[in-house]
């Protein structure tokens, strides 16, 4: 005969499953009601919510005893206090604190047994009469806060958790390590001091976080250029370092790609326009957290690169330097881990991307060669046969080989440098016509 209990189980999993549309409705409201509220503080990052698993609320009701407790699945159902799990996120540790005081002063009227609610949305109320941050079972602190969420005659609870981004990555491995793994018990005080020591070095990773940011802030803003430099800097290294180690397990050797790195975040730190190079720390944190979701993924680098649509190309520079890239983009290696590695991080539309950033590598020509002809003697039709001339010239050199080293940093200033030097013999049009054969034939064949 099946126990008792196990029938517990099976009719309070029904009943959730019953339940959860509606579940997945308050869980989208509270989201966007935490996300409309605080997004505006510059401590704030980001809120995510999930809906309590059927496997793990099987087991929180066997280590709990919760069918000896509540009785009822029903009874269960109204008082499970994580029913909904709602965390906000910060970048620091210190911003936990922040984010907790912004609660406090949005949760401003008192309700009933500790309970506050907030007057743009009187149905959400936090218990606020408990001292926070919690001491947890394991010695270590959280922002932890019980909820509920009321309207029509129906109650559910949630509970919301306020986490920097070390200490959401140190709540991963603590569940998955300590809470979720029932071998650990012979040895436990090993694993404590272990995880311990896993705690205070994530907390150090936070101050040193904490100390680059805050130094990114306050630099001063007419050294913009060497901001700049700094953050491209940085962030290419963090690229390298994340995808080399996902590189060297999924194939088994390494290649080098640093400079592909650089010119990756070239293209995303300039891709939103110039009018974002004037305030490069929010890009460089928004990308920062991107990173940071990856370096956690599973990447595949033995899945072809799709593209959801036909790719545009705007002129006969773009037609040339894109299509001879998709020719081998699913075949030379470092092409396709280049391309991979900004579609990831920038997670939109490959097309979109691609056709960017082929006007990317235009425009690092384009805008050099408009700057040498700027005190030429020649009119608007002459700078513009001109251009399209050179620009020419560059696609057919690169069509020739299709060299991913052709636009690293390093060769486009090599190139550009060189047409500058071609054009201090040509101050008119008859000097140009004079030397028009000269000058496309060797731009066609410069060597890097």
């Amino acid at each position: 005969m099946k126990l008792e209990l196990f029938d517990f189980i099976d009719e309070t999993l029904k009943l959730i499953e019953e339940n959860k549309d509606d579940l997945e409705k308050v869980a989208e409201t509270l989201e966007k009601f935490f996300m409309d509220s605080f997004s505006i503080n510059d401590h704030f990052l980001n809120v995510n919510y999930r809906i309590k698993s059927l496997e793990s609320l099987k087991e929180k009701i066997l280590r709990h005893n919760f069918y000896i407790k509540y009785k009822t699945p029903e009874n269960l159902f109204q008082n499970l206090s994580d029913l909904i799990g709602l965390r906000i996120e910060c970048r620091f540790i210190e911003d936990e604190n922040k984010i907790y005081k912004d609660i406090l002063k949005l949760f401003n009227i008192k309700e009933d047994d500790g309970y506050y609610s907030n007057s743009l949305n009187s149905n959400i109320m936090l218990r606020l009469d408990e001292k926070q941050p919690q001491k947890q079972k394991n010695g270590f602190e959280i922002y932890k806060i019980d909820g509920k969420y009321s309207k029509n005659g129906m109650t559910v609870n949630f509970e919301l958790q306020i986490k920097s981004l070390v200490n959401v990555f140190w709540g991963e491995i603590d569940h998955k390590i300590l809470y979720k793994n029932f071998n650990y018990m012979l040895t436990e005080g090993f694993f404590r001091d272990i995880m311990s020591s896993i705690k205070d070095n994530l907390a150090m990773i936070d101050r040193q976080l904490m100390l680059v940011y805050n130094h990114l802030n306050d630099m001063d803003a007419s050294n913009s250029a060497t901001k700049k430099s700094q953050l491209e800097a940085l962030l290419s290294k963090i690229i390298h370092d994340i995808y080399i180690v996902k590189v060297r397990q999924e194939i088994g050797f390494v290649v080098d790609f640093k400079k592909s790195t650089d010119v990756i975040v070239n293209y995303i730190s300039t891709k939103d326009g110039p009018e974002e190079s004037e305030n490069y720390s929010p890009n460089f944190l928004r990308i920062l957290n991107r990173l940071n979701d990856i370096s956690r993924n599973e990447i595949s680098f033995n899945n072809y690169i799709n593209f959801e649509r036909n790719i545009y190309f705007e002129d006969n520079f773009c037609d040339k330097i894109g299509n001879s890239i998709l020719k081998i983009i699913n075949k030379d290696f470092r092409w396709n881990l280049l391309f991979r590695i900004i579609f990831e991080i920038e997670e939109g539309n490959n097309a979109e991307d691609f056709e960017g950033f082929i006007r990317f590598i235009k425009f690092r020509f384009y805008e050099n060669i408009i700057t040498v002809l700027e005190n030429k003697e020649l009119s608007k039709e002459d700078k513009d046969e001109i251009t399209n001339s050179i620009m020419d010239a560059i696609a057919n050199c690169f069509s020739k080989e299709t060299d991913i080293d052709f636009i690293n940093n390093c060769s486009i200033n090599s190139l550009n440098n060189n047409i500058e030097k071609i054009f201090r013999s040509v101050n008119d049009y008859e000097d140009w016509r004079k030397q028009k054969e000269k000058i496309l034939e060797e731009i066609m064949n410069y060597n890097f």
